[in-house]
């Protein structure tokens, strides 16, 4: 190799071509299983005039010239037009494509990944855990054991495994339980939920079972995001995530269909989002409006399709399954 060519980019593919045929056949597994189902593919714009609230997602903005001084986002999630779809009198719905979040790049995330999205119009919320745990058993064509999940409420969890109570702990107990150093207490601060996160991804979560599939279900309220309040309950929300190790694959949600409660929602969001000097992005009022004139009752669920692929094929960092990947992992 001369030294002119050691100077050239390297622009070959970062994924090998056999990922690539897995890659290829777990897509085919994916259409097959909703095809089985009876749930329709459908297509929404990746491009939109508006952008989520949640201060936890960052969208990437994108210049349109046509558009004059309109901005325009890339879409984060298929969500809000599926639901558009749903509240139009839709069917059953599912999608599969490309999305876009600013903010982390490393082994496990890329501003661009494919996202697998459906929702299940008048199904319970435990029928829908067990209907997701049966796509990633169908699509992870090497784990057809992973039928059997291990299904754990988030209080559950957190007693069994770092030995607090989620709900009812102060903030002191959850910093003692996270072993927190002083930069780490100045850093997370107040926040709550920052702490939850830190103790579900470093004491809960690296405790799960390597070799199944583990389902965390009914989360605090304060982590709702669309998800309803449980009936009854109003502490807890009807959003589950599924986990395999402590690799997240899946969040899902019943989702809420209140529409006044979604934009009190949405102005908490924005009034974090100003408290923590995050940029304050344009509501999509044609979702909220959707909601409005009625979304019939649903669960639904997102799946990372490049996680899957990663535990299919045993690679260890998501470029790894993707043929390309646009941003490279800082070293």
């Amino acid at each position: 190799m001369n030294d002119e060519t050691k100077s050239l980019p390297d622009w070959r593919p970062t994924a090998s071509l056999e990922t690539a045929r897995c890659r290829a056949r777990m897509l085919g597994s994916a259409r097959a299983f909703f095809a089985e189902h009876g749930v329709l593919e459908v297509e929404t714009p990746a491009l939109s005039a508006a952008a989520v609230s949640d201060p936890q997602i960052e969208s990437i903005r994108a210049l349109v010239q046509a558009g004059g001084d309109q901005p325009y986002f890339l879409h984060t999630s298929p969500e809000f037009a599926m639901k558009r779809l749903l509240a139009a009198g839709w069917p059953d719905i599912y999608q599969i494509g490309k999305v876009f979040r600013d903010g982390e790049v490393g082994p496990r995330h890329q501003p661009e990944f494919t996202m697998v999205e459906w929702y299940r119009r008048e199904i319970a919320f435990e029928e829908m855990m067990q209907h997701t745990v049966a796509f990633i058993a169908r699509v992870l064509d090497q784990h057809t054991s992973l039928d059997d999940a291990n299904y754990l409420s988030y209080a559950d969890a957190f007693q069994r495994y770092a030995g607090i109570d989620p709900h009812g702990s102060t903030l002191d107990e959850l910093r003692v339980a996270a072993d927190a150093d002083d930069h780490l207490r100045r850093a997370l601060g107040d926040d709550r939920d920052a702490w939850l996160d830190l103790l579900l991804t470093h004491r809960v979560a690296t405790r799960f079972d390597r070799e199944k599939l583990t389902v965390l279900h009914h989360y605090p309220a304060s982590q709702s995001a669309l998800a309803r309040l449980c009936p009854g309950d109003p502490n807890t929300a009807d959003r589950f995530e599924i986990f395999f190790g402590e690799l997240e694959l899946a969040n899902g949600y019943y989702e809420l269909s209140d529409a006044e409660e979604q934009e009190s929602r949405c102005a908490s969001d924005q009034e974090l989002r100003a408290r923590t000097n995050k940029p304050i992005r344009p509501l999509d009022r044609d979702f909220l409006a959707a909601l409005r004139s009625g979304l019939p009752a649903c669960c639904g669920v997102a799946i990372g399709f490049d996680r899957l692929v990663m535990v299919n094929s045993g690679a260890k960092e998501l470029r790894q399954v993707q043929s390309i990947t646009a941003v490279k992992v800082p070293t």
